[in-house]
């Protein structure tokens, strides 16, 4: 994946939700199958934390959903049910971006892999995961 960083800007479906990452312009995207992810779809890349950064108001429009481990804060918005990122346990420190919440026009490449979520502990030691939040130095 090339190192240049753009901004990314994007958000929920009724626009209520809307967001800015900084981030490469050709990302790796997870696939995860646990039963949250496999339910909704929903294929992600992850930041660092302070790379990401809520616009406006998005805040107010934001509910959370916690299960097993609680540590995963999976964000999305009241009005419209779309999460557009969430907060995964795999990156605490990070910031899982739904790829295809971000607005057209900055993505110019997505490598789709695979994260078996429904043998988390594994996937977590095998896949390199958790270095995709760090802050590259």
């Amino acid at each position: 994946m090339d190192a240049e960083k753009v901004v990314h800007t994007g958000g929920c479906h009724c626009k209520s939700v809307r967001w800015k990452v900084v981030a490469p312009s050709s990302v790796v995207a997870w696939d995860c199958n646990c039963s949250n992810c496999n339910m909704r779809a929903n294929t992600h890349f992850i930041v660092p934390a302070d790379d990401f950064e809520l616009l406006g108001d998005s805040g107010k429009f934001l509910t959370t959903y916690t299960f097993g481990a609680q540590t995963a804060k999976h964000t999305f918005c009241k009005i419209c049910g779309i999460t557009s990122f969430y907060y995964p346990r795999s990156n605490p420190d990070g910031v899982a971006v739904t790829f295809r919440c971000v607005d057209p026009g900055t993505l110019s490449h997505v490598e789709i892999r695979h994260f078996d979520g429904k043998n988390w502990d594994s996937a977590y030691n095998q896949t390199g995961i958790s270095s995709y939040s760090k802050v590259e130095k």
